[in-house]
């Protein structure tokens, strides 16, 4: 039995129909008010006819990273655990539910996992906790951790997340973790990654120079399966697709829709006008989506490697054509 956490989200969803593919028993946790419609439709969306009957396959169980007490409930009866679960936030005045969520519940089910004696546990991390250096163009595993006032808050609740599974490694856990760039793929048209498809949906004139790391949910799910079927433990691997202009992204997502795509670049001033403009207006009860940290990311270039998993399992990644035109295809049909 393989116990999913976060198993609500674009990632999670996409483990459980990998899983589901290998004809796996999963049991999935869920909070209490979690809505399942999500997966339901990406069961139907990749399974077809036979979707509603492996979906049915799935033991869900309610619960929370942060509560020990339900972790254990799930986990019981379990070999393996893929830790899915985490906040995703840019705002600064969420860095405190960030550590709470991130760190310390990932540390809760370290705990469990070495208290139930599972025999290992999969770890999505995030090419966030992957060590800057600015003497290095292209990062990789190797990369260092440095504290520098430029790591966004959930920067440092992953890497800190991180140390946590190390620590369980130390003490016995058998582990292995996966830093995935941005997830792009079929979901909640809200989701912060997938947000993008929606706005570009609606007419996006603008464009950033940045360049970002990008990879489709399918193989970020594959991938963990792989590791863990192999049985690769105690090692660290970078999940990337295509390292892309946001530009270029934005192009191939307007393309999908049949839409006319952004033709005007936003320049440094621009980014920092709109993320202030954002802030003000959480006064009066709006949602930021633009921080000081992704406007700064939007403008920079940040580039990551696929060498040591594709050599590792002989991975080879799905294309960002193929991955866009996939999710507006899933978005078309269900929305």
């Amino acid at each position: 039995m393989i116990f999913v956490t976060g198993a609500t989200g674009l990632l999670g969803t996409h483990v459980l129909a990998e899983l589901s593919r290998r004809n796996l028993k999963i049991r999935a946790l869920k909070r209490r008010n979690s809505d399942l419609t999500a997966a339901r439709k990406l069961f139907d969306y990749y399974f077809g006819e036979t979707g509603p009957q492996k979906f049915q396959q799935i033991e869900w169980v309610e619960g929370d990273i942060l509560d020990i007490c339900s972790l254990q409930k799930g986990i019981a009866g379990c070999s393996v655990v893929y830790h899915c679960a985490a906040l995703v936030s840019f705002r600064r005045r969420d860095f405190r539910k960030l550590v709470k969520l991130n760190k310390e519940g990932t540390a809760n089910v370290v705990n469990v996992c070495l208290g139930a004696g599972i025999d290992h546990l999969c770890y999505v991390s995030s090419t966030a906790a992957i060590g800057r250096s600015a003497a290095q163009t292209v990062y990789r595993e190797t990369n260092k951790w440095v504290t520098d006032p430029e790591n966004s808050g959930y920067a440092i609740s992953k890497y800190s997340a991180e140390n946590e599974v190390w620590r369980g490694v130390e003490e016995g856990l058998n582990a292995v973790i996966v830093n995935p760039s941005v997830i792009l793929g079929p979901g909640n048209w809200n989701e912060s990654s997938l947000s993008i498809f929606k706005v570009i949906k609606k007419g996006l004139r603008f464009y950033t120079p940045g360049m970002n790391a990008f990879v489709d949910a399918r193989d970020v799910a594959f991938v963990m399966a792989e590791l863990s079927e192999k049985r690769i433990f105690n090692d660290r691997f970078l999940v990337i697709a295509e390292n892309l202009k946001y530009r270029d992204l934005f192009v191939k997502i307007a393309d999908a829709f049949g839409v006319k795509g952004p033709s005007i670049e936003a320049k440094p001033w621009m980014a920092a006008i709109v993320w202030r403009l954002e802030s003000f207006l959480t006064l009066f009860g709006k949602k930021q989506n633009i921080t000081r940290e992704t406007a700064h990311s939007s403008m920079s270039i940040s580039q990551y490697s696929n060498e040591k998993i594709k050599a590792k399992i002989g991975m080879k990644f799905r294309t960002m054509e193929d991955t866009v035109n996939n999710t507006v295809t899933f978005f078309n049909q269900y929305n």
